[in-house]
Order: C-alpha cells, then sequence, then structure tokens
C-alpha cells in the first residue's frame, strides 16, 4: 500500500500503544502480566472532553498557516483517536498490526474482527481492519470498512487518505482526488498532500509527463 495507508497505520499504531496497559513498579505488559486493579478507570466525562477538544483542535486544523503550525494539532487530534478504544480492543490492535507486519493480513483481519465486536464504535478498528481487507486483495470490503470509520468519525483525514489510495489501486484516478480533496479540505496542511493532489491531477488528466 502506498504511503497514505501506510501513514494511516502509523496513527494506528500509535493508537495501539497508547493502550498498553500498567504494571506495578513503572513497566509495562500485557495480557496475564497485568493485574485486574491496574485496569484505568475511564474518569466520568472522559469521553466528553475528548470529543470537545477533537472538535475544537479539527476546527482549528484548517486555518494552520504552515505545515509546522499544523503539525502539532494533528499530532494531538491523532492522540485523541487513538485514546478512544479500550484496553482490551488495545491488545487486539497490536495483535493485528503484528500479523500485518508478518505479512499475514488474515490473520490480522481476524483479530480486527474481534475488535470491532468489542467496540463497533472505535474507527481505527475500522481503518485497520481495511489496510488488512486491502493486503488480502479484499479492496470492496476495506472500502465499506474506511466508509463505515468515516461514518463514525467523519473528519477522519487518515481514513480519507487510506480511501484514496485503495480507489487509486484500483485505477479510480477521480475517486482517489475526490478522496484526497476532502482529507484536504479537513487538514490543508498534510505533509506532501499538495504535491500529491497535482499527481493525482496529472494523471486523472492522462498526462504522462
Amino acid at each position: 500500500m502506498r504511503r497514505w495507508a501506510v501513514m494511516a497505520g502509523l496513527l494506528l499504531s500509535a493508537g495501539a500503544s497508547a493502550q498498553v496497559l500498567p504494571v506495578p513498579g513503572g513497566g509495562a505488559g500485557v495480557g496475564p502480566a497485568v493485574p485486574p486493579l491496574a485496569v484505568p478507570v475511564p474518569k466520568p466525562g472522559a469521553a466528553e472532553a475528548r470529543r470537545a477538544e477533537l472538535d475544537r483542535l479539527l476546527d482549528a486544523l484548517p486555518q494552520a498557516p504552515s505545515e509546522e503550525v499544523a503539525a502539532p494539532l494533528q499530532a494531538r487530534i491523532q492522540s485523541l483517536w487513538a485514546e478512544g478504544g479500550t484496553p482490551a480492543v488495545g491488545l487486539l490492535l497490536r495483535k493485528g498490526l503484528r500479523a500485518m507486519e508478518a505479512n499475514q493480513p488474515g490473520e490480522a483481519v481476524e483479530d480486527l474482527d474481534a475488535a470491532i465486536t468489542l467496540q463497533p464504535d472505535f474507527p481505527e478498528s475500522w481503518i485497520l481492519r481495511a489496510q488488512a481487507q486491502a493486503a488480502a486483495g479484499e479492496r470492496q470490503a476495506a472500502v465499506s470498512d474506511l466508509r463505515e470509520a468515516l461514518r463514525l468519525e467523519p473528519r477522519h483525514f487518515g481514513a480519507l487518505l487510506a480511501l484514496s489510495d485503495i480507489q487509486e489501486d484500483a485505477a479510480d484516478l477521480s475517486g482517489a482526488l475526490r478522496s484526497l480533496d476532502a482529507a484536504l479540505k479537513i487538514n490543508p496542511r498534510l505533509p506532501g498532500g499538495a504535491a500529491r493532489r497535482r499527481e493525482l491531477v496529472r494523471r486523472a488528466r492522462g498526462d504522462a509527463t
């Protein structure tokens, strides 16, 4: 997959890492090594506060005058997206990522199926499963997953970039351009976004030079 899909994968990797559960003594671990009492309990109103901060940052992102100004906003948005997953879902995301790194997209899909069953309203699971589906050659299933992620989080520029990548692979250059334009409307300072758009416009017009 191209760099846009890789970017979405890095976002998800950060999200999975954010779900590592604490171990007494300041370390970190997964599975049985974590005592049940060590699992953090979300503070009342945390989800509402996270949503409010996300909306504020997403509103501010199009006003950023440069990539340098936009970069910390984008990083914080990605962090907040990642924080929406439960610890159990974080474990499954990490398993899925490891399977994808091992070139086993079928196993990744199984792990991500479980993550979606546990928390169907978490967009990052849908995006990562879309990448696994695409790697397995299931392009339509990948597109369906990305559209579900966008239904849950309409301003998810990572999902739009991954969708643009899949559409380009399918030779749907006009669709890829529409998806990229939608991502750039949300985050006009995406690194490399303007150059990527020029390339797609050139190819959509049939200009081979």
